[in-house]
Order: structure tokens, then sequence, then C-alpha cells
């Protein structure tokens, strides 16, 4: 949201690898909400079998593959390589097979399997955007608020430890993974 708003020239690609009928939904609205400022988006939603990507690896790294001959991104958002749920590391692994020559920033999630780690990028948010991006999150994913971490002070407890982490002027912070970055 903040880089949208400071550039608000920028096209983004939204790809979500798992949904039914009812997460397809959330995800559209989900990313119709967070890209609402953006010039140009194409949200695009794919039905890979939930908590099965590792036996269908092969099948979800055809669409990467048909994915980088659509666009060559500036920068990629994937999940954390250590993320414990198999179909996040399914991701980001063909994340970087696929776009190895790009910027990419790995993001965390909270949540059950206690994976969160020791992130080295960080960008300071200020509390308005704190509350919009986790207001849209909870508003959103209603799918998801059957699990115990899936709350506003889940969300807004990681964004203030990251802001301790990076000392922000704000207190807040969201907090990435980068393996390797070209300056």
């Amino acid at each position: 949201m903040r880089l949208l708003e400071e550039t608000g020239n920028t096209a983004i690609h939204w790809v979500v690898f798992s949904s039914d009928k009812v997460r397809e939904s959330e995800t559209r609205q989900a990313a119709r909400r967070f890209l609402r400022s953006a010039r140009m988006k194409n949200i695009e939603t794919n039905r890979f079998t939930d908590s099965f990507f590792p036996s269908q690896s092969r099948e979800i790294k055809e669409h990467f593959n048909e994915l980088r001959q659509r666009f060559s991104p500036d920068l990629v958002f994937t999940h954390y390589r250590n993320d414990f749920h198999q179909d996040h590391r399914v991701i980001s692994e063909l994340t970087w097979n696929t776009f190895r020559n790009h910027l990419i920033l790995e993001y965390e999630i909270p949540k059950y399997d206690g994976d969160l780690g020791a992130p080295g990028v960080f960008v300071h948010l200020d509390r308005s955007i704190c509350e919009r991006k986790v207001k849209h999150i909870v508003s959103s994913f209603r799918s998801q608020r059957s699990k115990q971490w899936f709350s506003e002070d889940t969300f807004f407890a990681i964004l203030r430890l990251r802001g301790i982490e990076s000392n922000s002027p704000s207190k807040y912070a969201e907090a990435f993974y980068c393996r390797k970055l070209t300056i």
C-alpha cells in the first residue's frame, strides 16, 4: 500500500495459486482493496489444491514458466522460504527458480506454526497504513477467521515488533527477507 501511494504509477500482477470458489472471491476482493490506487492491475487466481502443492509442483512449475513468458517484474513478493506451510514453501522455491534475476522480497505470515525468523529488510509504515492494511486483511479473508491466530491484534503485533526491530519513528514496520540484492 505504501509503495502504491508513493509511486502512483505502478502496475501490479497479483497471482494466487490456491483458491476454491469462496477463497477466489476473497482474494479478488482483497486484491481490489489493496490495489485500489494501482495504475494497472491484473488479478489472477488458480485452482491448485490447497495443502497439496508438493504433489502438484510440476503443474505449478509449468504455470510459473507461463508467467515468466508474460511479464518481467521489477519486484516480486513471495512467501518466506522457511515458512513451515508446505504450499508456501513450494511457491517460494518456484518463485526463486523462475525469477532468479529479479528483486524478490519474501514476506512472513504469523500463524500457528511459529516460523517467524529474523528478517533484514524493513519498510517503516505510518499507523494509518497499518490500520488500513489490518482492516483489509481481517475483513477480506473471512474463511480464515476460525484460526486462532487470525486477528487484528496479531497483525498489529507483528507490525509493532518489526517497528521496534527497525527503530521506526512511527513505531510500525513491515519486514521482508531478501536473499539476493544487486545494487
